[in-house]
This record gives C-alpha cells, structure tokens and sequence, in this order.
C-alpha cells in the first residue's frame, strides 16, 4: 500500500469511528469554487451520491463562519428532515467555551473530535509529501570547520574568564609573597595570552569557512586581512617567513565578496613568501585610506623581478619561478578579482635584489558613518 493510499485508508477510518459513534454517516466536505459544500468522502460509501445539497445559511453563514474555498468541514444528520450538524477540519482544537459552561451537543463535539484528527492527518499527510530537501556534501564538508572552531572556541572563551578570575583572586592573597604573587599572575598572563591566539586562530577559520560560493556583501576589510595573516603565518611558519600586518585604520568596508579578497590576498602573501625562499624576512601586509580608495600592500624583501618582465607578470601562464613552482596564474587571478568584482586596479613595483611592492587600490562606497555626518538635520 502507498502513502497515499495509507493516508486514504486513514481518513475513512476516522469517518468509519465517527459514524459508529453518532449511528449516522458522517461525511467529508470540501468547500467549492462556486462557495458550496461539495462531498468528498463518507463513512458510507454508497451515501455520497446521495447526500442532499447542504444548506450554508442554515449551517454556517448564521454563525458568521467565513467560507473559504478548499476549506474542509464534517458533517452529518440523521434524516433529511433533520438539520445538519458541521464541523471545521483543523490541526488544533477549537478555543474552550468563554464562560467554561459546555453548550456543544453530543454530536456536535463528535464531530469536532472527527474534524480534529482529520486535520491532523492531513497534516502528516503534507509532511510525507513535501520534498526532502536535497544534501550537498560539498556544502556540508565547507561547514564542518566552522561548526569546529565554533565548538571548541566556546570552551576556551569559558576558560579565559575563569583564569581572569583566579589572577584577581592570586593579587589579593596577603598572606603570599609579592614577588611570588607576581610571578604566578606573570605564569597565569601567558596561559590567557595562549587562550587568546588560540581564540584569534579559531576565529579566522570560521571567517574562512563563511562559504565557498560567490556573494555581494558589506564586509569588513580589515578583519578578513587580519584573519587571512591569522592562517597564512601558520602555513608560512615552516619556511620561517613571518606575517606582518601594518593597518592605518581599524574597520573599512567594501562591497562583494570576502572570499574573493581573502584568495586574492592569500596569492599575493604566498607569491611574496615564494621570492623570499632564499633570504628570509618579513612579509608587509599593509591597510590605508587614500582618498576615497582603500589601498591594500603586500611588500617583500625578496629576490625582485627583472624590468623586462614587469609587463608581463599578469599574462597568463607566465611565471619568474623556476620549472614546475609556478602555474604564472596566480596574478592573473589577483587581476581578475581585483577589477571585475571590486573595480580597482593593481600595480606592481619591484627592484632585483631589493624586493617588490604590490600594491591593490579598491574603490570603496561611503562609509556609514560618514553617510550619519553628511545628513541633513
């Protein structure tokens, strides 16, 4: 049997106990588009056809009963020269009576009981059919770090206030040394120090893992630079590069998409780090307000590129890097990122033996607060 069969089935059996009860048929009314009840099932089969056209002004319309169409009512009487008695089909009881005193007849709760669960019925009936929503394991696995760090960022948070706690308890303990007060809220400060890169690592994975898929959003663009330095530097850390980050302002938005920026940048870092191999040192991320542009900077003390390339580095498949290190697609994407989603401009300044500067200029919109200045009062 199928599910709409079983759900058939039930609705008969319920019209079935109904009719049992009342020791009449009881039917199933569906109201029509020419606002009549029209039957749709009953607990005497053979009776639908039968059943004399009920009258709404007798049944509903005196009560002030809203009919609407695809509603659906249960009814029954015990002869034609007996009125009918209706009641609505629906997922919650009715409201109990205002004054607590019962005024509903026998039948008539019967019929409320009857229309009750055919109302629920119909209810699991449209759970059953409505379309499984469809899992993408791509999408799921892009959450999991997030939904991680989220987890074990939550304890950590917990712990740093319990230790904050215990360092003001340790610095009124009068009957402790001070120089040994000292050093165990000395101890205690590197452990929240800990706790607190720890939380910064966390949560510039989940900045990261906000979605792979491209989107137009206000976004902060100094947080997705300081996440970004956040997981680059423990990538980098084995080829003893550091991250530095010089940001002139401490929020500036812009317009699009964040991850967008953060695999632009991510290029830019590891092409810096790439040129620093052989002579070691930090790599600049700087972050400044020029005019109305924000100016993004990667800076590196590196190998440099020769003049006569210059011009070339955003062809694509061209490369400085040796066989084999370098796809030479890795401004092209910069480039790409850079003027068709933001409308900026990249420039690239570089001196063999000395290092190279990239240097990004975004267009950015006006800023809220700015907009709150400028308004007129």
């Amino acid at each position: 049997m199928s599910e709409t069969e079983a759900f058939g089935e039930g609705r008969r059996e319920i019209l079935r106990q109904a009719s049992i009860a009342l020791d009449r048929p009881v039917t199933l009314f569906e109201v029509s588009a020419r606002a009549e009840l029209e039957p749709k099932e009953s607990s005497d089969a053979g009776s639908v056809a039968r059943l004399a056209k009920v009258d709404l002004d007798s049944t509903l319309r005196r009560w002030n009963v809203p009919i609407l169409q695809g509603g659906r009512w249960v009814g029954s009487r015990a002869s034609r020269d007996v009125p009918w008695v209706i009641a609505p089909v629906r997922a919650r009881p009715p409201a109990p009576p205002p004054d607590g005193r019962e005024r509903r007849s026998r039948e008539r709760l019967t019929l409320e009981l009857t229309g009750l669960c055919l109302g629920l019925l119909d209810r699991r009936e449209a759970a059953a059919q409505a379309p499984k929503p469809q899992v993408d394991p791509l999408r799921e696995l892009a959450a999991l770090p997030s939904v991680m760090a989220h987890e074990a960022s939550n304890p950590l948070t917990a712990a740093r206030a319990g230790l904050q706690l215990a360092m003001e308890a340790v610095g009124r303990w009068t009957d402790v040394a001070a120089d040994r007060r000292l050093e165990l809220l000395d101890e205690l400060g590197q452990v929240v120090e800990d706790i607190d890169r720890a939380i910064t690592f966390l949560r510039a994975i989940q900045d990261r893992a906000r979605g792979a898929l491209a989107r137009s959003e206000r976004f902060d663009v100094v947080r997705v630079v300081r996440s970004c330095i956040t997981l680059e530097s423990r990538v980098l850390k084995d080829r003893r590069v550091s991250l530095e980050l010089d940001a002139a302002v401490d929020t500036a938005y812009l317009q699009g998409d964040p991850n967008a920026l953060y695999d632009m940048l991510v290029n830019l870092i590891r092409n810096a780090a790439d040129a620093s191999a052989d002579r070691p040192a930090p790599v600049r991320i700087g972050v400044a307000l020029v005019g109305q542009s924000l100016q993004l900077t990667v800076r590196d003390q590196g190998r440099g590129i020769l003049a006569q390339d210059l011009d070339r580095v955003f062809e694509p498949g061209f490369t400085t890097k040796e066989f084999g290190q370098g796809s030479g697609m890795g401004l092209v994407v910069v480039h790409s990122v850079v003027r068709n989603m933001f409308g900026g401009s990249v420039a690239v300044d570089s001196t063999v033996g000395v290092g190279t500067t990239v240097t990004v200029t975004l267009p950015i919109p006006r800023q809220r607060g700015n907009e709150e200045e400028r308004a007129p009062r």
